[in-house]
């Protein structure tokens, strides 16, 4: 029969509990990950969020009608159980619980769509379809309490760097950047996108004087890639900064980056396990390395890269082979970055912009900004583009717009640099793809 909690209060999450508590009673709630009927004996595992508590029974020594309780339980159910800590060197955490009473507040269902146990392995597609059950998973779910700590290691050091948090809209009326990776909405009687990047009204914030932003939020990119490593939906974390230039930002980049693994590394000693994953806290200053070095070395490698190309993923594989750990790629020829992106004084047919890569992986772009009105303007008409259709935004750069530079860091590509994974999707919760729309 299920029950209510009524009077019952999880007392303790599993990792709370620990040898020192040896013969205090408690009382832990979560799910039924595996059970044990060894005739006179019943193990039962429950897992929380912070990980697992045995549950042991002798018949001898419990009440017959909990025995029989607990011999019923399914895998998955979800229980909550009182009884007394006894030390256990074999158990999980060094002890298990003797229970004195058992409450059923729910019934799983079976057989079930997959296995939390991770005993049989299922495909990704298995997993995200039922994606509730993938997440209860241990090596899963700490996929997440990892980027739940970078995230807020992020906050943490822009706000104690003195960035001001802001939130942009991402119902716009025209392309960020220009382009057509855009996905259109009916916005009342008009069109209207989901934003792309928050890059101009960034920059609007810059002429209003803000001086430092962030942001952690969603973008939207309508690119028809099936790979590893790109999805149409993600949380970018953006930076702008006034009065800083592009190498300023590159060590804000740097060091917040080597700030948040040292808060990984402190904070997910357990999840990394899980995971199987040694995380090294980098040196700075992060190596730079010019485009045109990159051409010559991605040519060395056998793979055919023109100057003026952006990286293929073949080059982008070859960058990793010669390159390990994070590194700046610096000097991007200027013709094939945004309007926005100012090019060098001395060389203008370079500009201001980098790419931080972890071995093959670009995980964040930046750069210096243009901020003269008509210098904008010459390069929106440059790139095919209508200035009239940036009259908002072309605005903020006509009444005082300082010098600025800012970057996005992509936080799921973060977020498999620290966990080790391969597929970008495995580091969303529920991750949107050409192919994928639910759950």
């Amino acid at each position: 029969m299920m029950e209510s909690l009524a009077d019952w209060r999880r007392s303790h999450y599993s990792r709370e509990v620990n040898p020192d508590m040896n013969g205090e009673e408690i009382l832990v709630m979560g799910w039924t990950h595996e059970i044990r009927d060894l005739g006179g004996i019943i193990f039962v595992l429950l897992r929380d969020r912070d990980g697992l508590v045995q549950v042991t029974a002798p018949s001898k020594k419990i009440d017959p009608g909990l025995f029989e309780n607990l011999r019923k339980l399914k895998k998955e159910s979800v229980i909550a159980v009182k009884g007394t800590v006894q030390e256990s060197p074999k158990a999980p955490g060094g002890v298990e619980l003797i229970p004195t009473d058992l409450r059923l507040l729910n019934q799983s269902q079976q057989p079930l769509p997959l296995d939390p146990t991770e005993k049989v392995r299922a495909e990704i597609d298995t997993r995200l379809d039922s994606r509730f059950l993938d997440l209860r998973k241990p090596s899963v779910s700490a996929i997440f309490k990892i980027k739940s700590t970078m995230l807020h290691s992020v906050r943490v050091f822009l706000e104690k760097n003195g960035y001001l948090e802001v939130n942009t809209p991402k119902l716009v009326a025209s392309a960020t950047e220009g382009g057509t990776e855009l996905f259109p909405i009916t916005y009342f009687e008009r069109e209207a996108f989901l934003g792309q990047s928050p890059q101009l009204y960034k920059q609007t914030m810059m002429s209003a004087g803000f001086d430092k932003v962030y942001e952690i939020a969603p973008i939207f990119r309508a690119e028809e890639h099936d790979t590893l490593r790109h999805l149409n939906e993600v949380i970018s974390i953006d930076m702008e900064a006034s009065f800083h230039s592009d190498e300023d930002v590159m060590d804000v980049l740097e060091k917040l980056v080597v700030q948040a693994i040292t808060d990984v590394t402190e904070n997910c000693e357990e999840e990394l396990k899980l995971l199987d994953k040694d995380l090294q806290i980098p040196e700075t200053p992060f190596e730079r390395i010019d485009y045109d070095d990159v051409i010559d070395l991605v040519n060395s490698k056998g793979v055919a890269l023109e100057h003026g190309e952006d990286l293929s993923r073949a080059a982008e594989k070859a960058m990793g082979e010669a390159m390990d750990g994070y590194y700046f790629i610096t000097g991007w020829p200027t013709e094939i970055k945004p309007f926005y992106v100012m090019a060098n004084e001395e060389t203008p047919e370079k500009s201001h912009a980098f790419d931080l890569m972890y071995k093959d992986l670009e995980i964040s772009s930046g750069a210096m900004r243009v901020h003269q009105h008509d210098v904008l303007v010459e390069k929106i008409s440059s790139k095919g583009l209508n200035p009239e259709s940036f009259e908002r935004y072309l605005a903020a750069f006509e009444y005082g717009m300082p010098p600025h530079a800012g970057w996005g860091l992509g936080a799921e590509r973060f977020n498999m640099t620290l966990t080790g994974l391969n597929n970008i999707r495995e580091t969303v919760l529920f991750p949107r793809d050409r192919r994928r729309l639910t759950p």
